[in-house]
């Protein structure tokens, strides 16, 4: 599994921001179509059907961004040392960002889990703007392009790639 931009790619899948889990909210880039998941979402989406895609309320990485999350590392740990059960102190889940999905049947929010704990680079944040805006312009577009991630994800073992190297990648597949 890997973050690429703002996709997650698990093996052959992609999601728009990080994997679900359970009920939590997701979204999944299929050859069939664009897949709600989660609680109060499921869905199919069908390409042919799906006029724009959009991402909304990206946590873009800044300075301040990474000194809270270290602050807040630093603080749940002593919280926990401190504490017999632990610490109720924060949430933990990540930022929600929201995928917008302009379809034939109307507008579709759907919401989605951050993957990147300090924010997406601004490069990597509009290069994944750009190849979300490409899937829609056509059916051969979209499934070379999701081809194209699908066999990286199955083919890429380890964690996700350094900055340089997730440009890249979706450089490339942005053609």
């Amino acid at each position: 599994m890997a973050m690429v931009g703002l996709f997650w790619i698990a093996e052959g899948d992609v999601y728009v921001g990080a994997k679900p889990a359970g009920p939590a909210p997701g979204v999944r880039l299929s050859p069939g179509g664009v897949v709600a998941l989660g609680d109060g979402q499921a869905g199919l989406h069908l390409w042919e059907d799906v006029h724009a895609l959009t991402v909304a309320d990206v946590a873009v990485k800044s300075l301040m961004r990474q000194v809270n999350a270290v602050k807040d590392l630093a603080l749940n740990t002593v919280l926990e040392l401190a504490t017999p059960l632990g610490s109720a102190w924060g949430d933990d889940a990540p930022p929600l960002m929201t995928v917008r999905v302009a379809a034939s049947d109307g507008e579709h929010e759907l919401a989605a889990y951050s993957a990147a704990a300090v924010g997406y680079s601004q490069t990597e944040a509009d290069l994944s703007r750009a190849l979300l805006a490409r899937l829609t312009e056509g059916a051969a577009t979209m499934e070379t392009t999701l081809a194209a991630m699908s066999q990286w994800g199955r083919g890429w073992e380890g964690g996700s790639p350094r900055g340089t190297e997730r440009e890249e990648l979706l450089r490339g597949w942005l053609g």
